[in-house]
């Protein structure tokens, strides 16, 4: 069997992409779910816990609704048609769950109930729990009421930041791809297939094509290397597979073919949670010593500093830029933008006269930081 077993895996995310369960009309397909859904009940039956995550409420809706460019022409229409779409969905989850003797539980989430704390929490609290009572979570974005600015945007991210609240051991992204490719196989004939990947890089990301496959769903290898990051950090092993034969799961367990990415150490789920954080409500452009000193697992302070940026409070969730750009951890400030800005490039012994008031000991302390 693969690494993605009921032993080595005893709780699993599933994510079903647009294009594999809504043929080009718009319509379910229902023969192709229902091998997936026996797949699932096959692993439920040897100790397994799934929850899926899955796409295709927009598509399903436009159908009905018979709006062009399958409900994406406005944010309006995808509004509309994935509260359309979405009570559709979940009907068919429910009606072939039931048939292999599964119970579906359906959780509509929106970024901010994974970005704030305390609702992350408590979405984590449902989650567990349902997994352990034996349902099948079936899992989407509510896309009904999220804008563009707050939204995941696609549900393979969605799919890896679930597989963190749910403490699984695994994610499966089922695409309309077999994995990564160390060239786009749609102009690179010769492309080879990437087996497993250890670490994500620049080389790595630099595989990635942003577009996706088959125009209907709104994720391409862009996304899916970002739920990498996001479920490898959290110590979960995130697969790539081809969902275009009829029982999937079956299929990988008995090829292995795709893309599988390594989890990383565990980390505290605190730190987990800030590390597979989408949004950031300012950014902390750091310079080299500073750089270093995170690497070294040091607290960032004020000294290392060279531009801080965005309306903040103590508290909030900020980005960490590296000299070059990149982002290069996560953390929470511990001042407000105008504090922070005050003293950014400063000597910490500078600190009380500028501020007027005893200063702490770093602008994001490493107890409240993880590195990205």
């Amino acid at each position: 069997m693969s690494a993605f077993s009921p032993a080595s895996t005893p709780r699993l995310i599933v994510k079903v992409g647009s294009s594999l369960l809504v043929a080009p009309d718009g319509t379910v397909r229902r023969a192709w779910l229902a091998s997936l859904v026996a797949d699932i009940a096959a692993r439920a039956r040897l100790g397994q816990e799934i929850a899926v995550v899955s796409s295709g409420a927009i598509a399903l809706g436009a159908r009905r609704l018979k709006l062009p460019k399958g409900g994406r022409a406005s944010l309006e229409d995808a509004q509309a048609a994935a509260a359309t779409g979405q009570i559709a969905l979940s009907g068919v989850w429910a009606e072939l769950l039931a048939a292999e003797g599964l119970t579906a539980a359906q959780m509509l989430v929106t970024l901010d109930d994974l970005e704030d704390r305390r609702r992350y929490l408590n979405a984590a609290a449902t989650l567990g729990r349902l997994l352990s009572l034996g349902v099948v979570p079936v899992i989407n974005e509510n896309d009904s009421v999220a804008t563009e600015e707050i939204r995941f945007g696609d549900n393979d991210r969605l799919a890896a930041r679930v597989a963190q609240a749910a403490g699984a051991q695994g994610v499966i992204l089922l695409s309309d791809v077999a994995g990564l490719y160390d060239a786009n196989p749609n102009t690179n004939p010769g492309a080879t297939l990437i087996a497993r990947v250890e670490r994500i890089d620049a080389r790595i990301e630099s595989m990635a094509d942003g577009g996706s496959g088959s125009g209907m769903g709104s994720g391409g290898m862009v996304s899916k290397i970002a739920a990498a990051r996001i479920a490898t950090a959290a110590g979960a092993q995130l697969a790539i597979v081809s969902g275009h034969a009829e029982h999937p799961l079956a299929t990988f367990d008995t090829t292995a073919r795709g893309t599988v990415f390594a989890a990383e150490r565990t980390a505290p789920a605190r730190k987990a949670w800030l590390a597979g954080g989408l949004t950031a409500k300012g950014e902390i452009v750091i310079d080299a010593g500073a750089a270093r000193a995170l690497a070294d697992g040091k607290s960032l302070l004020a000294a290392g500093a060279t531009r801080v940026s965005g309306s903040f409070a103590r508290g909030d969730l900020l980005a960490v830029i590296g000299p070059d750009g990149r982002t290069l951890a996560r953390g929470l400030s511990e001042y407000d933008a105008a504090d922070a800005a005050a003293i950014t490039g400063k000597r910490s012994d500078e600190h009380a006269a500028i501020l007027g008031y005893a200063p702490r000991a770093a602008l994001i302390h490493r107890n409240h930081m993880a590195l990205v």
